[in-house]
């Protein structure tokens, strides 16, 4: 591991100006992923600046939903009732998030800003665009059974990797950012991109950023809402495919309808062609089936990772079966 510094900051604005006077420097709260780039030399700060006693620990009411704090550990969030109750689809992708151990550890901040689990990426020795822009992406033509089947460009089909980001985009959820401008109000569909030719450039955050809340709205379709994730074993482990997905049925017919899926694109996927498809009409089996072969559209397997399409179709049309009470 190489060797770095280490500082504290009190508050968010002294975690902006800490990073202001350090621009080598990096946040780090949980830590759960951050330690495993450390010693895989996959990233090498020069000073750690450690946000776990920034005042962001917590969930309270906030309007009509709920005010996360970015430091509130993913336990926390999973086991809360006020989430359980009207936001069923958050507890459920988190308990599926990683292990026990892992969810008592990291928060809802770092969770959202996890590294993606490439194999090309995670190794430092070959080259990889993300971790060293131009060096190339080996993923293309090479080992690329985890890899995104969405969203990828030549330059990257690295797959991002977490749960809860779906979860919060179904929710309609927004977080609260504190940066060198002050506070401000961020979608989170808005915090991460495609690599595009730009793969190293993973969120819309910018230097010296800290994501401080997520706040969760109340809606028609939130308490209605449901996880799938499929993947080689029943507990930590990443997603092969995953789907997310929160509907309002009022008088036999879905009035409105969220849907993204995890595992099979390089930034958290959401479907606005197979929402459209289920509203005003049943959420029956048969548009679960058509919600289902719509969400592959556009997809671009490689051989390693063209069981994915399927997968994908599938687990969209399960998590829509669950929401219609048909599972």
């Amino acid at each position: 591991m190489l060797p770095f510094g280490y500082t504290t900051a009190a508050d968010a604005s002294a975690a902006v100006e800490l990073m202001a006077r350090t621009p080598e420097a990096m946040f780090i709260a949980g830590g759960t992923d951050m330690l495993q780039l450390l010693q895989e030399a996959v990233i090498a700060p020069s000073v750690l600046i450690d946000l776990t006693g920034l005042p962001c620990r917590g969930i309270e009411p906030e309007a009509a939903g709920l005010r996360i704090g970015a430091l509130t550990r993913l336990a926390e969030i999973a086991e809360d009732e006020r989430v359980r109750r009207d936001f069923p689809v958050l507890a459920r992708a988190l308990e599926e998030t990683a292990s026990p151990q892992v969810r008592n550890m990291a928060t809802a901040g770092g969770n959202l800003l996890q590294r993606t689990r490439c194999l090309y990426f995670r190794d430092a020795t070959v080259p990889c665009n993300k971790r060293e822009p131009g060096s190339g992406c080996p993923a293309q033509d090479g080992q690329n059974r985890m890899n995104a089947i969405l969203g990828g460009s030549p330059d990257c089909i690295a797959a991002y990797p977490g749960d809860m980001a779906n979860a919060l985009i179904v929710l309609d959820a927004e977080l609260v950012v504190h940066g060198p401008g002050g506070e401000r109000r961020l979608k989170i569909e808005d915090l991460h991109r495609a690599p595009g030719n730009t793969p190293q450039i993973e969120t819309s955050l910018r230097t010296g950023d800290v994501i401080t809340a997520i706040l969760l709205p109340a809606s028609g379709h939130a308490r209605n809402s449901h996880y799938v994730k499929l993947r080689d074993r029943a507990s930590f482990e990443w997603a092969l495919a995953s789907a997310a997905v929160a509907v309002e049925i009022a008088d036999g017919s879905v009035r409105t309808a969220r849907v993204a899926v995890g595992g099979v694109g390089t930034r958290p996927w959401r479907l606005p062609e197979a929402e459209r498809m289920l509203v005003g009409r049943p959420l029956n089996e048969a548009a679960a089936l058509t919600a289902g072969e719509a969400a592959s559209r556009g997809a671009d397997p490689r051989p390693g990772n063209a069981f994915k399409v399927a997968l994908l179709q599938r687990a969209v049309e399960r998590v829509l079966l669950l929401a219609g009470g048909l599972a």
